[in-house]
């Protein structure tokens, strides 16, 4: 068996380059939004497209091009480290699911989130189908395309919403935690939908193809439940110790451990991920003993993440007026479909109109969820550039205007006192727990 050469000094002169300009810009810019209430992803991918063929590349195309060269190998590098920054930024996003909370308002947040993601589903595969045209790489299965940007209309962003229940003082009240509770089952359908699609896309479209593609994802599902006690077992353990550090590297593989078990069965890393981070919410574990992991991804990794993505975005593609229009008309149908399907399932759950409409608008939010879902489609070549600079234009829009349409909807904050605090199981110190590690994004 050969040695493997070392990694050229070069190569790892210009990756660190990279992600010192990438990490210090996304971060500088992502403090500057959160500064003026906007979410941070937006300044950190902002510092991407800075950076990227859009300004940079265009201004200074010598140095952009030593900084951010064409070669393959230099790329991956770049994509490895984002490719953990992901699986981890889910992981979390998984963890931070309330069980208990979802299981006592079981048909509520059935209902609610079953609509919200059936109507922008199925709205999304008529918009795929429709509007392919301007959208579509060349190659890409018509309906393995549709169905796509289905699942990406479809999701919705826990962090963004969280951020702005927060800040109105609402996280630990029910309407609070129903809008997350059913953003977070919309999410978890969207990750397994996610999988069988980009699955399909490398099998080719077929019956067998679904079959196959679906019985992995229930393959998955059923070995993470049958994992589920031991896995809780080993990182109450961990906790027991009431070491950081061990917590963290408790955590960190056992979301490896999923990503790995996912990617085995053909499916998405992501899916692993995001199912063993639910199990890891099923702990409970202090806030202090997961606070190094959630500085280390939400500060560091997840920026990092953000900025490459920008960097990918072409705003160029724009110019076209055929996709630009085609943008807009998915913009519109993106925010009238997640806000029908949030408000008609609240109304068929009893809820008065006016926290019908404060659903609509905090399920809105697309955020870091669509953001990842846009990049799987690119790397799959599912989505051209100019589709993937479109979805994540539609991530950062819906994204800014969920929380004032929020804040709007629920007008004094105070007035949704009436309907009471949540049962113990979200308590304020809880409710700490899980929404203080995802304030920063």
């Amino acid at each position: 068996m050969g040695v493997v050469p070392p990694v050229p000094s070069h190569t790892v002169l210009v990756l660190l380059v990279q992600l010192t300009l990438l990490l210090g810009l996304a971060r500088l810019l992502g403090t500057l939004c959160a500064r003026i209430r906007m979410p941070a992803i937006v300044g950190e991918l902002l510092a991407g497209v800075l950076v990227g063929p859009s300004v940079f590349g265009h201004l200074l195309p010598a140095l952009s091009r030593w900084v951010f060269p064409p070669q393959p190998d230099q790329q991956h590098l770049l994509d490895a480290i984002g490719q953990l920054g992901v699986l981890l930024l889910v992981g979390l996003a998984g963890s931070h699911v309330n069980l208990r909370y979802m299981r006592s308002h079981a048909g509520t947040v059935a209902k609610i989130s079953g609509m919200a993601f059936v109507i922008p589903l199925a709205m999304g595969v008529g918009a795929g189908v429709v509007l392919a045209r301007p959208l579509r790489s060349e190659g890409s299965h018509p309906l393995i395309f549709a169905f796509f940007l289905a699942i990406a209309l479809a999701v919705t962003a826990i962090p963004v919403i969280a951020k702005t229940l927060l800040d109105l003082g609402l996280m630990q009240r029910s309407i609070g935690q129903l809008i997350l509770s059913s953003g977070a089952v919309d999410d978890a359908l969207g990750w397994m939908l996610l999988s069988v699609v980009a699955a399909l896309s490398v099998r080719g479209p077929s019956v067998s193809g679904v079959l196959l593609s679906v019985g992995a994802v229930a393959a998955a599902a059923l070995a993470v439940m049958v994992c589920r006690r031991p896995i809780r077992a080993l990182v109450r353990r961990a906790a027991d110790g009431g070491e950081p550090a061990t917590v963290t590297a408790t955590v960190v593989i056992v979301l490896l451990a999923g990503a790995v078990t996912t990617q085995a069965l053909g499916l998405e890393a992501i899916l692993g991920a995001f199912l063993c981070g639910m199990v890891v919410a099923s702990c409970r574990l202090p806030a202090e003993l997961v606070r190094p992991l959630d500085t280390t991804v939400l500060a560091v990794l997840a920026p990092i993440y953000f900025a490459a993505a920008g960097l990918r975005m072409d705003l160029g593609a724009l110019s076209d007026p055929k996709v630009l229009g085609t943008g807009l008309a998915v913009l519109a149908i993106a925010t009238v479909s997640k806000f029908a399907g949030a408000y008609l399932g609240g109304r068929l759950s009893g809820l008065d109109s006016r926290f019908c409409i404060a659903l609509g608008a905090g399920m809105n939010a697309r955020g870091v969820i669509e953001v990842v879902i846009s990049g799987i489609g690119l790397s799959l070549g599912i989505l051209s550039p100019a589709a993937y600079t479109v979805l994540i234009l539609v991530a950062l829009i819906t994204s800014l205007t969920a929380p004032p349409l929020l804040r709007w909807a629920l007008g004094d904050p105070a007035a949704t006192g009436r309907e009471g605090r949540d049962e113990p199981a979200c308590a304020a110190a809880d409710v700490k727990s899980a929404s203080g590690r995802i304030v920063d994004d």
